[in-house]
């Protein structure tokens, strides 16, 4: 397992993902975010639709970072699951400045 940081806004978040997880961040996000949560029958769940102020609609999703971790844990690590090893705001703890990041 090694660490990451993973954030949607400000701050972030430390997790201990399996070292394949972590080598690849950006592809496994990318694929989660793009692919799975617009495609999957699994993810309806984050799919919205919202209107504009003239009438017409469009689609987006909705979710955190520990959403992803979930995603992870069941469908592509389920033997090797991540988990939260810390919160921080601001920059990372020196400890942790060089490990991968992904900013959804």
């Amino acid at each position: 397992m090694k660490h990451v940081i993973l954030s949607c806004g400000s701050g972030g978040f430390l997790y201990a993902v399996p070292d394949e997880a972590a080598e690849r961040l950006s592809e496994y996000c990318m694929e989660f975010c793009t692919d799975w949560l617009w495609n999957s029958p699994h993810a309806e769940q984050y799919r919205r639709t919202r209107r504009n102020p003239d009438g017409t609609a469009f689609a987006y999703v909705s979710y955190t970072e520990a959403d992803f971790i979930a995603w992870l844990n069941r469908w592509k690590f389920p033997s090797q699951p991540s988990y939260l090893a810390g919160r921080f705001d601001g920059d990372a703890p020196e400890p942790y400045r060089g490990c991968p990041r992904f900013d959804f």
